[in-house]
């Protein structure tokens, strides 16, 4: 299965900025149906315009009587940050087991979860086995307190409804997206247009492994081709390690601005991911980070003249 295509999918989450793109492109050849609050009533017009059926559900609430139980497949790309634990784990890991219980019969189900779920270790590649642990407890990521320990309450969840169901599952470790939708690279670029310096850990370099929007659509086929019972757990990343200097940087030649950076150890460490079993799995990205980048300035910014 290298595409998707007359297949019935159901997306969570479908206004974010990773699943926002997914629903439009699978939407093309496929009937996708998106469950989310749709507070955003503009983003709704956009997607059912698109052929994407959306059906307002409060994740939280956990009532998918709405939902329907026949479906092909299962995205679960939403994720609740909030600073209330009670509220995110109803919203990430009761409601995920809830969905899971609903689409039982679903012949695969993609769970997306983070490299966020691993115990900082400098800069050491992560391997899909490494200990996990809470790399959130830093001051500038104050404002998501639940979120590494919620993808790790979360995975677990997904483990167990694939064993309970008998529900094929693919854990996905996602690490930083980006695209024509936004992304952490965006926050960069904002502060590069600003002249704000750009804060980056004092163990230098701030290395990640970026992938392209385009990279998702098209891997997660291939992801649900690996789907199991036990579940699959696999990094997903872009093939090639870039760092927040690398980057801010080339968008700083990009608009012709000068960059700056502030060292501190109050912000995220480098989580750079080990790409061997994804290799394995689905094989390497293909959007080149210079490549995306460009585009990202280009969709968000289409008046500034590129300098390079």
């Amino acid at each position: 299965m290298t595409q998707l295509d007359g297949k019935r999918i159901l997306i969570t989450g479908p206004t974010g900025q990773v699943a926002k793109p997914v629903a439009l492109a699978l939407a093309k050849s496929n009937e996708v149906i998106g469950i989310a609050r749709f507070n955003d009533a503009k983003a709704r017009e956009q997607l059912e315009a698109a052929g994407v059926q959306c059906i307002k559900v409060d994740l939280a609430k956990g009532d998918f009587s709405a939902v329907p139980r026949d479906v092909d497949y299962v995205l679960n790309l939403a994720v609740t940050k909030t600073q209330d634990f009670d509220h995110d784990i109803a919203a990430n890991v009761e409601a995920l087991g809830l969905l899971m219980s609903h689409c039982r019969d679903a012949q695969a189900f993609l769970h997306c979860s983070s490299t966020a779920v691993y115990q900082p270790n400098g800069h050491h590649a992560f391997k899909e086995t490494d200990p996990l642990g809470d790399n959130h407890r830093v001051p500038a990521m104050s404002f998501m307190p639940t979120y590494s320990t919620l993808k790790i309450a979360a995975e677990t969840m997904a483990r167990f409804g694939a064993r309970e169901y008998g529900l094929p599952t693919i854990i996905a470790r996602l690490n930083v997206p980006y695209g024509d939708n936004g992304g952490w690279p965006w926050m960069h670029l904002e502060q590069v247009l600003a002249g704000q310096p750009i804060a980056v850990h004092t163990d230098e370099p701030s290395r990640f492994n970026p992938i392209h929007e385009d990279d998702i659509i098209a891997s997660i086929p291939k992801l649900l081709e690996h789907a199991s019972v036990p579940a699959t757990i696999v990094n997903w990343g872009g093939s090639e390690p870039v760092t927040i200097e690398e980057w801010s940087t080339w968008f700083g030649e990009l608009v012709g601005k000068p960059v700056s950076f502030v060292k501190t150890d109050q912000v995220l460490e480098s989580v750079t991911i080990d790409t061997t079993k994804m290799h394995e799995l689905i094989g390497p990205t293909s959007v080149h980070w210079k490549d995306g980048m460009r585009r990202l300035v280009q969709a968000f910014h289409p008046e500034i003249e590129l300098q390079a």
